[in-house]
């Protein structure tokens, strides 16, 4: 019992390195956007919703002192980066189709009409178009490095949840 009560710890430190990573992400987006005056599209908010949802359920999973909670609250973390994938990849794909955006007016009033874009508009408000590519950062562009992020959050939730499967408690 005491090697599963140290495995849980070690899981809930790691969830909670999870949770720092996004936030710190969208940090570097909100660099981006500030710093280098990088304007976000309707999909660069929409990740950014799915980073923070992954770090919300991971601190929230974090705090559980019981298997059943963390996996509960590592799928959710895991479903997030899932859509995230989804996002990214669709974002990819519309910079290198640039004739085939988004559409500015087709996701910017819902994304905008969201609660945090009235709360924080600085952070989740939309100011750009999807298509415009932004220089590469180390030969990738920031969606491709959000799809990476995401798909590397995913399988790390996926193999700990593997792991763990047979825990309980």
């Amino acid at each position: 019992m005491n090697n599963d009560s140290a495995m849980l710890r070690r899981e809930r430190t790691l969830l909670v390195l999870l949770g720092l990573i996004c936030v710190a992400l969208v940090g570097g987006a909100l660099y981006l956007q500030f710093g280098l005056r990088e304007d976000p599209c309707p999909l660069c908010i929409i990740q950014r919703y799915f980073f923070l949802l992954i770090a919300i359920f991971a601190f929230l999973g974090a705090r559980f002192k019981n298997w059943r909670g963390v996996r509960l609250l590592e799928v959710m973390a895991a479903l997030s980066a899932l859509a995230g994938i989804a996002t990214a990849a669709r974002h990819v794909f519309i910079q290198a189709n640039p004739g085939f955006s988004c559409g500015f007016d087709a996701l910017q009033p819902v994304v905008d009409s969201l609660p945090p874009a009235h709360w924080l508009p600085g952070v989740f408000k939309v100011a750009g178009l999807c298509e415009t590519a932004y220089p590469p950062i180390l030969g990738l562009t920031v969606p491709m490095w959000s799809g990476v992020a995401f798909i590397v959050a995913f399988v790390a939730l996926v193999l700990s949840l593997v792991r763990n499967r047979h825990r309980v408690g």
